[in-house]
Protein backbone atom coordinates (compact mmCIF):
# COMPACT_ATOMS: atom_id res chain seq x y z
CA UNK A 1 0.00 0.00 0.00
CA UNK A 2 1.26 3.43 -0.87
CA UNK A 3 2.20 5.76 1.95
CA UNK A 4 -0.16 8.51 0.80
CA UNK A 5 -3.00 5.98 0.89
CA UNK A 6 -1.99 5.01 4.44
CA UNK A 7 -2.22 8.66 5.42
CA UNK A 8 -5.93 8.63 4.56
CA UNK A 9 -6.47 6.02 7.26
CA UNK A 10 -6.79 2.31 7.91
CA UNK A 11 -9.87 0.15 7.44
CA UNK A 12 -10.73 -2.56 10.01
CA UNK A 13 -8.98 -5.37 8.12
CA UNK A 14 -5.84 -3.33 7.38
CA UNK A 15 -2.71 -3.65 9.50
CA UNK A 16 -0.18 -0.82 9.88
CA UNK A 17 3.55 -1.58 10.11
CA UNK A 18 4.82 -2.72 13.52
CA UNK A 19 6.05 0.66 14.79
CA UNK A 20 2.91 2.48 13.65
CA UNK A 21 0.71 -0.27 15.07
CA UNK A 22 2.45 -0.01 18.44
CA UNK A 23 2.09 3.78 18.56
CA UNK A 24 -1.57 3.68 17.53
CA UNK A 25 -2.22 0.97 20.15
CA UNK A 26 -0.55 2.98 22.92
CA UNK A 27 -2.70 5.95 21.93
CA UNK A 28 -5.84 3.82 22.29
CA UNK A 29 -4.73 2.59 25.73
CA UNK A 30 -4.08 6.14 26.92
CA UNK A 31 -7.48 7.26 25.65
CA UNK A 32 -9.42 4.48 27.41
CA UNK A 33 -7.38 4.73 30.59
CA UNK A 34 -8.88 7.87 32.23
CA UNK A 35 -12.50 6.68 32.18
CA UNK A 36 -11.71 3.05 32.97
CA UNK A 37 -9.45 3.95 35.89
CA UNK A 38 -11.96 6.51 37.15
CA UNK A 39 -14.71 3.89 37.29
CA UNK A 40 -12.38 1.65 39.31
CA UNK A 41 -11.51 4.45 41.73
CA UNK A 42 -15.09 5.66 42.18
CA UNK A 43 -16.56 2.17 42.68
CA UNK A 44 -13.64 0.89 44.76
CA UNK A 45 -12.72 -1.90 42.34
CA UNK A 46 -9.05 -2.86 42.01
CA UNK A 47 -7.21 -0.67 39.50
CA UNK A 48 -4.95 -3.35 38.02
CA UNK A 49 -7.80 -5.89 37.77
CA UNK A 50 -9.99 -3.33 36.00
CA UNK A 51 -7.25 -2.61 33.44
CA UNK A 52 -6.68 -6.32 32.84
CA UNK A 53 -10.43 -6.96 32.48
CA UNK A 54 -10.78 -4.21 29.86
CA UNK A 55 -7.93 -5.68 27.81
CA UNK A 56 -9.17 -9.27 28.11
CA UNK A 57 -12.77 -8.32 27.29
CA UNK A 58 -11.65 -6.27 24.27
CA UNK A 59 -9.60 -9.17 22.93
CA UNK A 60 -12.52 -11.57 23.43
CA UNK A 61 -14.94 -9.10 21.80
CA UNK A 62 -12.76 -8.87 18.71
CA UNK A 63 -12.55 -12.67 18.45
CA UNK A 64 -16.30 -13.11 19.08
CA UNK A 65 -17.09 -10.65 16.27
CA UNK A 66 -14.74 -12.34 13.82
CA UNK A 67 -12.09 -9.60 13.99
CA UNK A 68 -14.36 -7.29 11.99
CA UNK A 69 -15.59 -4.68 14.51
CA UNK A 70 -12.92 -2.22 15.77
CA UNK A 71 -14.25 -1.39 19.25
CA UNK A 72 -12.59 -1.18 22.65
CA UNK A 73 -14.44 -2.46 25.73
CA UNK A 74 -14.05 -0.41 28.90
CA UNK A 75 -15.75 0.23 32.25
CA UNK A 76 -19.04 2.12 32.09
CA UNK A 77 -20.07 5.08 34.27
CA UNK A 78 -23.70 3.91 33.98
CA UNK A 79 -23.12 1.30 36.71
CA UNK A 80 -21.58 3.59 39.34
CA UNK A 81 -24.75 4.28 41.31
CA UNK A 82 -25.99 0.68 40.98
CA UNK A 83 -22.80 -0.69 42.53
CA UNK A 84 -22.89 1.97 45.25
CA UNK A 85 -26.52 1.12 46.09
CA UNK A 86 -25.69 -2.59 46.22
CA UNK A 87 -22.82 -1.92 48.62
CA UNK A 88 -25.04 0.26 50.79
CA UNK A 89 -27.73 -2.44 50.88
CA UNK A 90 -25.17 -5.08 51.90
CA UNK A 91 -23.42 -2.76 54.38
CA UNK A 92 -20.05 -2.57 52.60
CA UNK A 93 -17.78 0.49 52.71
CA UNK A 94 -14.53 1.34 50.95
CA UNK A 95 -11.31 1.07 52.94
CA UNK A 96 -8.53 3.34 51.69
CA UNK A 97 -10.52 3.75 48.50
CA UNK A 98 -10.89 0.00 47.85
CA UNK A 99 -13.98 -2.18 48.40
CA UNK A 100 -13.62 -5.35 50.49
CA UNK A 101 -13.05 -8.39 48.27
CA UNK A 102 -16.42 -9.86 49.29
CA UNK A 103 -18.23 -6.72 48.09
CA UNK A 104 -16.50 -6.95 44.72
CA UNK A 105 -17.42 -10.65 44.50
CA UNK A 106 -21.11 -9.85 45.08
CA UNK A 107 -20.96 -7.11 42.45
CA UNK A 108 -19.34 -9.57 40.03
CA UNK A 109 -22.41 -11.78 40.28
CA UNK A 110 -24.69 -8.88 39.30
CA UNK A 111 -22.35 -7.84 36.48
CA UNK A 112 -22.37 -11.35 35.02
CA UNK A 113 -26.18 -11.32 34.96
CA UNK A 114 -26.20 -7.88 33.32
CA UNK A 115 -24.58 -9.50 30.31
CA UNK A 116 -27.78 -11.43 29.59
CA UNK A 117 -29.58 -8.17 28.76
CA UNK A 118 -27.23 -7.28 25.90
CA UNK A 119 -27.13 -10.89 24.69
CA UNK A 120 -30.95 -10.98 24.59
CA UNK A 121 -30.99 -7.74 22.58
CA UNK A 122 -28.41 -9.18 20.18
CA UNK A 123 -30.43 -12.38 19.70
CA UNK A 124 -33.53 -10.28 19.02
CA UNK A 125 -31.64 -8.51 16.23
CA UNK A 126 -30.22 -11.79 14.93
CA UNK A 127 -33.58 -13.54 14.56
CA UNK A 128 -35.81 -10.58 13.66
CA UNK A 129 -33.31 -8.39 11.82
CA UNK A 130 -31.80 -5.00 12.48
CA UNK A 131 -35.10 -3.48 11.33
CA UNK A 132 -36.33 -4.25 14.84
CA UNK A 133 -33.57 -2.10 16.32
CA UNK A 134 -34.00 0.57 13.64
CA UNK A 135 -37.69 0.75 14.53
CA UNK A 136 -37.01 0.94 18.24
CA UNK A 137 -33.77 2.93 17.92
CA UNK A 138 -33.90 5.14 14.80
CA UNK A 139 -31.27 7.82 14.20
CA UNK A 140 -33.56 10.34 15.92
CA UNK A 141 -32.83 8.39 19.12
CA UNK A 142 -29.29 7.04 18.63
CA UNK A 143 -28.07 10.48 17.52
CA UNK A 144 -29.21 12.42 20.61
CA UNK A 145 -28.23 9.50 22.89
CA UNK A 146 -24.69 9.75 21.49
CA UNK A 147 -24.83 13.50 22.06
CA UNK A 148 -25.88 13.24 25.71
CA UNK A 149 -23.21 10.59 26.33
CA UNK A 150 -20.63 13.21 25.37
CA UNK A 151 -22.38 16.22 26.88
CA UNK A 152 -23.11 14.62 30.26
CA UNK A 153 -19.37 14.03 30.55
CA UNK A 154 -18.64 17.71 29.97
CA UNK A 155 -18.56 18.32 33.72
CA UNK A 156 -16.02 15.53 34.18
CA UNK A 157 -13.81 17.03 31.49
CA UNK A 158 -13.86 20.54 32.97
CA UNK A 159 -13.48 19.38 36.56
CA UNK A 160 -10.38 17.46 35.49
CA UNK A 161 -9.04 20.38 33.45
CA UNK A 162 -9.76 23.08 36.06
CA UNK A 163 -9.19 22.40 39.78
CA UNK A 164 -12.07 23.22 42.11
CA UNK A 165 -10.26 25.78 44.25
CA UNK A 166 -11.61 28.99 45.77
CA UNK A 167 -8.19 30.68 45.68
CA UNK A 168 -5.72 31.00 42.85
CA UNK A 169 -2.40 29.41 43.70
CA UNK A 170 0.70 28.58 41.70
CA UNK A 171 -0.44 24.98 41.50
CA UNK A 172 -3.94 25.80 40.23
CA UNK A 173 -2.46 28.16 37.65
CA UNK A 174 -0.07 25.48 36.43
CA UNK A 175 -2.95 22.99 36.34
CA UNK A 176 -5.04 25.21 34.04
CA UNK A 177 -2.07 26.12 31.84
CA UNK A 178 -1.14 22.45 31.35
CA UNK A 179 -4.75 21.59 30.48
CA UNK A 180 -4.86 24.38 27.90
CA UNK A 181 -1.52 23.36 26.43
CA UNK A 182 -2.76 19.78 26.13
CA UNK A 183 -6.06 20.76 24.51
CA UNK A 184 -4.66 23.31 22.07
CA UNK A 185 -1.65 21.23 21.07
CA UNK A 186 -3.91 18.22 20.40
CA UNK A 187 -6.20 20.35 18.23
CA UNK A 188 -3.23 21.79 16.32
CA UNK A 189 -1.73 18.33 15.81
CA UNK A 190 -5.01 16.86 14.52
CA UNK A 191 -5.53 19.84 12.19
CA UNK A 192 -2.08 20.42 10.73
CA UNK A 193 0.04 17.28 11.09
CA UNK A 194 0.04 14.94 8.12
CA UNK A 195 1.00 11.33 7.53
CA UNK A 196 1.81 9.11 10.51
CA UNK A 197 2.08 12.03 12.96
CA UNK A 198 -1.34 13.25 11.82
CA UNK A 199 -2.76 9.96 13.07
CA UNK A 200 -1.25 10.38 16.55
CA UNK A 201 -2.65 13.73 17.75
CA UNK A 202 -3.95 12.48 21.09
CA UNK A 203 -0.77 10.64 21.99
CA UNK A 204 1.29 13.67 20.99
CA UNK A 205 -1.07 15.94 22.92
CA UNK A 206 -0.65 13.84 26.06
CA UNK A 207 3.14 13.85 25.65
CA UNK A 208 3.11 17.63 25.15
CA UNK A 209 0.97 18.14 28.25
CA UNK A 210 3.22 15.85 30.32
CA UNK A 211 6.29 17.66 29.01
CA UNK A 212 4.79 20.99 30.08
CA UNK A 213 3.96 19.57 33.52
CA UNK A 214 7.54 18.26 33.75
CA UNK A 215 8.97 21.68 32.93
CA UNK A 216 6.89 23.30 35.67
CA UNK A 217 8.01 20.61 38.10
CA UNK A 218 11.74 20.90 37.41
CA UNK A 219 11.75 24.68 36.95
CA UNK A 220 9.38 25.69 39.74
CA UNK A 221 8.98 22.63 41.93
CA UNK A 222 5.22 22.43 41.27
CA UNK A 223 4.19 18.78 40.98
CA UNK A 224 0.82 17.88 39.44
CA UNK A 225 1.74 14.28 38.56
CA UNK A 226 -0.23 11.57 40.39
CA UNK A 227 0.62 8.40 42.31
CA UNK A 228 -1.11 5.00 42.51
CA UNK A 229 -2.78 4.47 45.92
CA UNK A 230 -0.88 1.94 48.07
CA UNK A 231 -4.12 0.07 48.70
CA UNK A 232 -4.22 -0.86 45.02
CA UNK A 233 -1.42 -3.38 45.59
CA UNK A 234 -2.60 -4.82 48.89
CA UNK A 235 -5.09 -7.31 47.41
CA UNK A 236 -2.77 -8.67 44.69
CA UNK A 237 -2.91 -12.47 44.66
CA UNK A 238 0.89 -12.64 44.21
CA UNK A 239 3.67 -10.04 44.26
CA UNK A 240 7.31 -10.18 43.38
CA UNK A 241 8.94 -8.91 46.56
CA UNK A 242 7.12 -5.79 47.70
CA UNK A 243 5.19 -5.55 44.43
CA UNK A 244 7.02 -2.45 43.25
CA UNK A 245 7.93 -4.19 39.97
CA UNK A 246 5.49 -7.03 39.39
CA UNK A 247 2.12 -7.79 40.96
CA UNK A 248 -0.59 -10.11 39.68
CA UNK A 249 -3.96 -8.28 39.59
CA UNK A 250 -6.39 -9.02 42.44
CA UNK A 251 -8.55 -11.56 40.62
CA UNK A 252 -11.60 -12.86 42.50
CA UNK A 253 -14.49 -15.24 41.85
CA UNK A 254 -18.12 -14.06 42.04
CA UNK A 255 -20.40 -14.85 44.99
CA UNK A 256 -24.15 -15.25 44.73
CA UNK A 257 -26.05 -12.04 45.55
CA UNK A 258 -29.56 -11.46 44.21
CA UNK A 259 -29.41 -7.96 45.68
CA UNK A 260 -26.53 -7.25 43.31
CA UNK A 261 -28.50 -8.71 40.40
CA UNK A 262 -31.51 -6.50 41.19
CA UNK A 263 -29.31 -3.38 41.46
CA UNK A 264 -26.91 -3.94 38.58
CA UNK A 265 -28.64 -6.05 35.92
CA UNK A 266 -31.28 -3.46 34.80
CA UNK A 267 -28.58 -0.84 34.11
CA UNK A 268 -27.50 -2.86 31.07
CA UNK A 269 -30.58 -1.48 29.32
CA UNK A 270 -28.79 1.89 29.19
CA UNK A 271 -25.79 0.47 27.36
CA UNK A 272 -27.85 -0.93 24.45
CA UNK A 273 -28.76 2.46 22.90
CA UNK A 274 -25.21 3.62 23.66
CA UNK A 275 -23.63 0.58 21.99
CA UNK A 276 -26.04 0.85 19.04
CA UNK A 277 -25.20 4.54 18.63
CA UNK A 278 -21.52 3.64 18.64
CA UNK A 279 -22.08 1.19 15.75
CA UNK A 280 -23.82 3.86 13.70
CA UNK A 281 -20.97 6.26 14.44
CA UNK A 282 -18.40 3.67 13.47
CA UNK A 283 -20.22 2.74 10.27
CA UNK A 284 -20.33 6.35 9.11
CA UNK A 285 -16.65 7.06 9.70
CA UNK A 286 -15.33 3.73 8.39
CA UNK A 287 -17.31 4.10 5.15
CA UNK A 288 -15.99 7.65 4.80
CA UNK A 289 -12.40 6.35 4.98
CA UNK A 290 -13.26 3.58 2.49
CA UNK A 291 -14.64 6.15 0.03
CA UNK A 292 -11.55 8.33 0.34
CA UNK A 293 -9.32 5.32 -0.27
CA UNK A 294 -11.39 4.30 -3.30
CA UNK A 295 -12.33 1.01 -1.67
CA UNK A 296 -15.59 -0.69 -0.77
CA UNK A 297 -16.13 -2.36 2.59
CA UNK A 298 -16.46 -6.13 2.25
CA UNK A 299 -19.17 -6.14 4.91
CA UNK A 300 -21.56 -3.73 6.62
CA UNK A 301 -20.82 -2.87 10.23
CA UNK A 302 -24.49 -2.09 10.89
CA UNK A 303 -25.38 -5.60 9.70
CA UNK A 304 -23.16 -6.89 12.54
CA UNK A 305 -25.17 -5.09 15.22
CA UNK A 306 -26.35 -8.42 16.64
CA UNK A 307 -22.77 -9.64 17.08
CA UNK A 308 -21.84 -6.31 18.67
CA UNK A 309 -24.60 -6.57 21.28
CA UNK A 310 -23.94 -10.25 21.97
CA UNK A 311 -20.22 -9.49 22.24
CA UNK A 312 -20.97 -6.67 24.69
CA UNK A 313 -22.95 -9.02 26.90
CA UNK A 314 -20.32 -11.74 26.86
CA UNK A 315 -17.66 -9.14 27.67
CA UNK A 316 -19.67 -8.05 30.73
CA UNK A 317 -19.61 -11.66 31.85
CA UNK A 318 -15.87 -11.99 31.19
CA UNK A 319 -15.13 -8.81 33.11
CA UNK A 320 -17.41 -9.95 35.93
CA UNK A 321 -15.72 -13.34 36.20
CA UNK A 322 -12.21 -11.90 36.73
CA UNK A 323 -13.27 -9.02 39.01
CA UNK A 324 -13.66 -6.03 36.71
CA UNK A 325 -16.58 -3.56 36.49
CA UNK A 326 -19.33 -3.83 33.88
CA UNK A 327 -18.83 -1.81 30.74
CA UNK A 328 -19.47 -1.29 27.06
CA UNK A 329 -17.58 -0.29 23.94
CA UNK A 330 -15.95 3.10 24.37
CA UNK A 331 -16.97 6.35 22.69
CA UNK A 332 -13.57 7.81 23.58
CA UNK A 333 -11.83 5.19 21.46
CA UNK A 334 -14.30 5.69 18.60
CA UNK A 335 -13.59 9.43 18.78
CA UNK A 336 -9.88 8.67 18.60
CA UNK A 337 -10.42 6.53 15.51
CA UNK A 338 -12.66 9.19 13.96
CA UNK A 339 -10.02 11.86 14.53
CA UNK A 340 -7.06 9.73 13.38
CA UNK A 341 -8.89 7.66 10.71
CA UNK A 342 -7.20 4.53 12.10
CA UNK A 343 -9.93 1.84 12.37
CA UNK A 344 -7.54 -1.10 12.23
CA UNK A 345 -8.67 -4.14 14.26
CA UNK A 346 -5.04 -5.29 14.71
CA UNK A 347 -4.36 -1.97 16.46
CA UNK A 348 -7.09 -2.71 19.01
CA UNK A 349 -5.82 -6.26 19.46
CA UNK A 350 -2.39 -4.78 20.27
CA UNK A 351 -4.03 -2.22 22.61
CA UNK A 352 -5.85 -4.98 24.51
CA UNK A 353 -2.62 -6.96 24.93
CA UNK A 354 -0.74 -3.86 26.09
CA UNK A 355 -3.47 -3.14 28.67
CA UNK A 356 -3.19 -6.66 30.07
CA UNK A 357 0.61 -6.43 30.25
CA UNK A 358 0.41 -3.04 31.95
CA UNK A 359 -1.88 -4.50 34.64
CA UNK A 360 0.90 -6.85 35.83
CA UNK A 361 3.77 -4.36 35.91
CA UNK A 362 3.51 -1.82 38.70
CA UNK A 363 5.90 0.72 37.08
CA UNK A 364 3.79 0.76 33.89
CA UNK A 365 0.61 1.31 35.92
CA UNK A 366 2.39 4.13 37.76
CA UNK A 367 3.53 5.74 34.49
CA UNK A 368 0.07 5.75 32.92
CA UNK A 369 -1.75 6.55 36.15
CA UNK A 370 0.81 9.27 36.82
CA UNK A 371 -0.41 11.31 33.85
CA UNK A 372 -1.60 14.60 35.41
CA UNK A 373 -5.34 15.06 35.72
CA UNK A 374 -4.88 18.39 33.94
CA UNK A 375 -3.57 16.54 30.87
CA UNK A 376 -6.45 14.08 30.99
CA UNK A 377 -8.91 16.98 31.32
CA UNK A 378 -7.47 18.72 28.27
CA UNK A 379 -7.84 15.55 26.21
CA UNK A 380 -11.34 14.88 27.57
CA UNK A 381 -12.62 18.27 26.42
CA UNK A 382 -11.77 17.28 22.86
CA UNK A 383 -12.84 13.63 23.11
CA UNK A 384 -16.15 14.12 24.90
CA UNK A 385 -17.04 16.96 22.54
CA UNK A 386 -16.22 14.70 19.60
CA UNK A 387 -18.62 12.06 20.95
CA UNK A 388 -21.41 14.65 21.02
CA UNK A 389 -20.49 15.87 17.52
CA UNK A 390 -20.71 12.31 16.20
CA UNK A 391 -24.31 12.20 17.42
CA UNK A 392 -25.05 15.10 15.09
CA UNK A 393 -23.21 13.25 12.31
CA UNK A 394 -25.52 10.24 12.78
CA UNK A 395 -28.63 12.39 12.26
CA UNK A 396 -27.13 14.14 9.23
CA UNK A 397 -26.00 10.85 7.65
CA UNK A 398 -29.41 9.24 8.21
CA UNK A 399 -31.22 12.36 6.95
CA UNK A 400 -33.34 12.84 10.05
CA UNK A 401 -36.17 15.27 9.27
CA UNK A 402 -35.57 18.14 11.68
CA UNK A 403 -38.86 19.76 10.67
CA UNK A 404 -40.86 16.76 11.87
CA UNK A 405 -42.78 17.54 15.05
CA UNK A 406 -42.31 13.92 16.16
CA UNK A 407 -38.54 14.03 15.73
CA UNK A 408 -38.27 17.38 17.48
CA UNK A 409 -40.30 16.04 20.42
CA UNK A 410 -38.16 12.89 20.70
CA UNK A 411 -34.81 14.66 20.33
CA UNK A 412 -35.79 17.48 22.69
CA UNK A 413 -36.99 15.05 25.37
CA UNK A 414 -33.84 12.91 25.20
CA UNK A 415 -31.54 15.91 25.33
CA UNK A 416 -33.23 17.63 28.27
CA UNK A 417 -33.82 14.49 30.34
CA UNK A 418 -30.25 13.29 29.72
CA UNK A 419 -28.45 16.57 30.28
CA UNK A 420 -30.89 17.95 32.87
CA UNK A 421 -30.78 14.74 34.88
CA UNK A 422 -27.01 14.91 34.97
CA UNK A 423 -26.70 18.51 36.11
CA UNK A 424 -29.82 18.75 38.29
CA UNK A 425 -29.56 15.41 40.07
CA UNK A 426 -25.94 14.34 39.60
CA UNK A 427 -26.69 11.68 37.00
CA UNK A 428 -29.62 9.82 38.60
CA UNK A 429 -33.18 11.08 38.31
CA UNK A 430 -35.49 10.36 41.28
CA UNK A 431 -38.58 8.76 39.70
CA UNK A 432 -41.31 7.42 42.04
CA UNK A 433 -38.70 6.42 44.60
CA UNK A 434 -36.36 4.84 42.02
CA UNK A 435 -32.99 6.34 41.07
CA UNK A 436 -32.92 6.18 37.25
CA UNK A 437 -29.57 6.83 35.48
CA UNK A 438 -30.13 9.90 33.30
CA UNK A 439 -28.83 8.34 30.06
CA UNK A 440 -30.92 5.20 30.57
CA UNK A 441 -33.96 7.29 31.51
CA UNK A 442 -33.56 9.59 28.50
CA UNK A 443 -33.10 6.66 26.12
CA UNK A 444 -36.07 4.69 27.48
CA UNK A 445 -38.36 7.75 27.45
CA UNK A 446 -37.26 8.57 23.90
CA UNK A 447 -37.91 5.00 22.74
CA UNK A 448 -41.40 4.92 24.25
CA UNK A 449 -42.29 8.39 22.97
CA UNK A 450 -41.06 7.58 19.46
CA UNK A 451 -43.08 4.35 19.34
CA UNK A 452 -46.24 6.10 20.56
CA UNK A 453 -45.88 8.93 18.05
CA UNK A 454 -45.21 6.43 15.25
CA UNK A 455 -48.58 4.69 15.62
CA UNK A 456 -50.44 4.99 12.32
CA UNK A 457 -47.53 6.74 10.63
CA UNK A 458 -46.52 5.89 7.07
CA UNK A 459 -42.87 5.63 6.05
CA UNK A 460 -41.60 8.09 3.47
CA UNK A 461 -38.65 6.77 1.54
CA UNK A 462 -35.41 6.38 3.43
CA UNK A 463 -35.80 9.55 5.46
CA UNK A 464 -36.00 9.01 9.21
CA UNK A 465 -39.42 10.16 10.36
Amino acid sequence: MKENNDAIGYLPEERPGFVKLLLYAIQQVIVMFPATITVALVTGFQVSTTIFASGLATLCFILITGKKIPLYYGSSFAYLTAIASMCAAEGFEKINGILPTEAIQYAQFGIIFSGFISIAAGLLVKFFGKKVVETILPASITGPVAMIIGLTLAGNALSDAIPNATEMTAETNVWVIVALITLLSTIVYSKYLKGVLGQLPLLLGVLTGCAAAGIFYFAGGINIFRAVPDAALDASIWKLGDGSIFAVPAFSLPKVSWTAVAAIMPIAIATIPESTAHMYQLDIYVNDVARKKGKKMKYSLIDMLDKNLIGDGICDMISGVVGGPAGTNYGENISTMAITKVFSVPVLIAASIIAMIVSFFTPLIKVIYGIPLAVIGGIEIYLFGAIAAQGIAIMIEKKVDMFSSKNIAVIASIMIIGIGGNYAFGGNIPFFGIQVPCIAGAAIFGIILNLLLSIGEKKKGNTQQ
